[in-house]
C-alpha cells in the first residue's frame, strides 16, 4: 500500500493529477501517467487501476460542466454513443484482473499507430466546424463504442483517444465538440465501473481523492483552452499524446 502521505508525496500526486486531467480533457491517455505513479508509490496494479477511476470520474465531471456552460454539448443527441460504451464498460471492469494486459497493450499500440496515420492523412476531418445537425452515427459506430467501452472498463488508459477518433470519423464531430462528448460518455459509465472495483476492494479512496484534486484543476484549464483555441490546437496536443503513447505501449 501507499507509504505515509508526506507533503512531498501529496504534492507529487496532485501535480501528476493536474497533468493527467489536462491531457485527458484535450485528448486522452493521461492514465499512462497516473497508473505508473500509483504503482510506483506502492499500490498493486489492480488497485491502482481502480483508484485511478476516482480521478477520471471527477475530472470528467468538471470538464463536462465547463464544456456544457460554453455551449459545446447537446445532451439529447450527444448521449447516443454513451449507451453502448456503458454496456461494454461493465463486463470490461469485471474481467479487468483476468486478462493479460501486456499483450493487450501491444495491440493497442499498433492501433494507435494506425490512428496517427489517419490523423496525418486526413487532418481536415478533425478541424471541420459543424453547423446544424451532426450526422447520425452508422450502426457500426455503436458496435465500435461497445468495444471501446469494454476496453475502458478494463484499463481506461487510451480509451479517450479511441472515443475521440470514433466520434470524429463516424459522426463528424470536430475535436472540440468531440472532446466534450467523449467526456460525457466517460462520465456516464465511470460511477458503475468505480463501484465494481470498489466491491472487489480495488480502490484506495484517499489516494484517489488526492489525485482527483489535481485532475479537476487540469480538466478545467484544458476545457477552457480547447474552446478558446479551437480544434487546431487540440489536434496538435492529440498528435503529441498519440506519438508518446504509441512509443510507450510498443517499445517501453
Amino acid at each position: 500500500m501507499l507509504p505515509s502521505l508526506s507533503t512531498e508525496i501529496i504534492l507529487l500526486i496532485v501535480l501528476t493529477g493536474f497533468v493527467s486531467g489536462y491531457i485527458n480533457t484535450l485528448a486522452g491517455s493521461g492514465s499512462f501517467i497516473t497508473l505508473p505513479l500509483l504503482i510506483f508509490l506502492g499500490l498493486p496494479a489492480n488497485v491502482a487501476n481502480g483508484t485511478n477511476r476516482i480521478a477520471i470520474f471527477l475530472q470528467t465531471l468538471v470538464g463536462v460542466g465547463s464544456f456544457y456552460k460554453q455551449g459545446q454539448l447537446k445532451l439529447r443527441t450527444d448521449i447516443r454513443l454513451a449507451i453502448p460504451a456503458l454496456l461494454g464498460a461493465i463486463p470490461g471492469a469485471f474481467i479487468a484482473t483476468d486478462l493479460d494486459d501486456q499483450i493487450l497493450e501491444k495491440v493497442i499500440g499498433v492501433i494507435m499507430v494506425a490512428m496517427l496515420a489517419i490523423l496525418l492523412l486526413r487532418p481536415k476531418q478533425f478541424l471541420i466546424k459543424q453547423a446544424g445537425k451532426l450526422k447520425k452515427p452508422p450502426w457500426y459506430a455503436y458496435l465500435i463504442f461497445f468495444f471501446i467501452g469494454l476496453y475502458a472498463g478494463f484499463i481506461q488508459a487510451g480509451a479517450g483517444l479511441f472515443m475521440l477518433m470514433g466520434l470524429s470519423l463516424s459522426a463528424g464531430y470536430d475535436l472540440v465538440r468531440g472532446n466534450a462528448v467523449k467526456l460525457l460518455i466517460i462520465l456516464i459509465y465511470s460511477p458503475i465501473v468505480i463501484y465494481i472495483f470498489f466491491i472487489n476492494q480495488q480502490v484506495h479512496l484517499v489516494a484517489g481523492l488526492i489525485l482527483a484534486g489535481g485532475s479537476m484543476a487540469g480538466a478545467l484549464l484544458a476545457a477552457r483552452m480547447a474552446v478558446k483555441h479551437g480544434a487546431k490546437f487540440v489536434r496538435y496536443v492529440l498528435f503529441a499524446i498519440m506519438v508518446i503513447s504509441a512509443i510507450k505501449l510498443l517499445f517501453l
